[in-house]
């Protein structure tokens, strides 16, 4: 879910990339949504790397965490600081090799990435949607996943790969449009919320909507709510990390001095963390977005929405070879949470394969470098390509 821009470990690199547009749907054939509402026109802002073969069967869509983008490796410019979050990851000669492999990855609908969402204009006012905009599911994500790949003349994925939020939509993927995924790969994810993963995400939003300047979501071109947007980002940034990372990287340790000054300000490092990420996320982010995405995670039940109740019956839709992966430390999709999809996946005899990394940094582990991901992720695809 957070924003790790990751570091390039081995030199090589896909260059300068190209943010595209994909738009579809309009007022007389509108994107019909889970809730019943209608939208449209839609946009879908999304990337790519690497080449299609001949037959269109290297594919690989990836799917971003809950406030990423498109973005996922190289640069826009060949003076931009940093490259797309998962650079690490997507390369020549990389666990995702664009020598190989022709991946795409598009920012989701609700976002304030590119694709259409709550800071969009709403074609009927000529103003920015604001709360006006229809509730949305990963479903509807996902449907709009799909109509890109109609776009792009891929009707099938040889895989489908995403962590935390972008691992549910790799499981609505799955199920939803079986013949059209080979493979999937859910990292540190989940087939739903837990209470507690509900609780953080509803005292983020509050925070947001406590805010004066939210405004009842009506706060473009005013002052926007930045002091509730960023309280929310501290909340979310602490359940991506894990009591082990935060003992090891902060401690108890105070900031820039010996001795405790008996105030309010940000004595203690972990303190001055939290500050500095919160106040760096609404530099780039939109508080009602934040608000949509998180609720239709918290709506995202996979039993529920595909199998009346039973996981079992939900994965009987599907037909993938997967490859599911936890994290020892991450409390927010603790291991037992993948434990239940893969007992699901086995139930219905599908080719599935599990493994739980032992990392102390928390939820945010499967951004980070670790060689024993790119192994895993290397030897899958291997495996899946014909």
């Amino acid at each position: 879910m957070s924003e790790y821009i990751g570091h390039d470990q081995t030199g090589a690199t896909v260059g300068i990339v190209k943010k595209e547009y994909f738009t579809f749907a309009d007022s007389a054939a509108p994107l019909i949504l889970e809730s019943g509402a209608s939208l449209g026109p839609v946009t879908l802002t999304y990337e790519t790397c690497g080449t299609l073969n001949p037959t269109r069967s290297n594919a690989i869509l990836i799917l971003h965490a809950l406030t990423g983008d498109a973005h996922m490796a190289g640069y826009y410019k060949a003076c931009d600081p940093k490259p797309g979050w998962w650079d690490i990851m997507v390369g020549p000669g990389k666990a995702i090799d664009t020598d190989k492999y022709f991946v795409i990855c598009s920012n989701i609908l609700g976002s304030c990435m590119g694709s259409t969402g709550p800071s969009s204009v709403n074609p009927e006012t000529d103003r920015p949607f604001g709360t006006d905009f229809p509730m949305i599911t990963v479903g509807d994500m996902v449907r709009a996943q799909k109509a890109l790949m109609d776009h792009l003349g891929i009707k099938k994925l040889l895989s489908v790969i995403g962590g935390s939020v972008g691992g549910m939509q790799v499981l609505e993927w799955a199920v939803r449009y079986p013949d059209m995924v080979a493979s999937a790969i859910p990292l540190a994810s989940t087939c739903r919320h837990s209470a507690l993963a509900i609780a953080f995400n509803e005292v983020a939003r509050q925070s947001i909507m406590t805010d004066p300047n939210w405004n009842m979501g009506d706060y473009y071109g005013k002052k926007k709510p930045d002091m509730g947007l960023a309280i929310a980002r501290m909340i979310g940034h602490i359940t991506y990390l894990s009591d082990e990372s935060m003992r090891t990287k902060f401690g108890r340790r105070l900031q820039n001095r010996s001795a405790l000054k008996f105030e309010f300000g940000a004595e203690f490092q972990v303190e001055s963390y939290l500050q500095y990420q919160g106040n760096k996320f609404i530099e780039r982010f939109d508080a009602n977005s934040f608000l949509y995405i998180t609720k239709a995670a918290d709506y995202f039940d996979l039993a529920r929405e595909h199998g009346n109740g039973s996981l079992v019956k939900a994965f009987s839709k599907a037909c993938a070879r997967f490859l599911v992966v936890s994290y020892t430390s991450d409390w927010l999709y603790p291991t037992y949470q993948s434990k239940e999809m893969v007992k699901a996946m086995k139930k219905n005899s599908l080719d599935v394969s599990f493994c739980e990394i032992d990392a102390q940094w928390g939820h945010d582990a499967f951004l980070l470098p670790d060689e024993r991901l790119d192994n895993l992720i290397t030897g899958f695809l291997r495996s899946v390509t014909p």
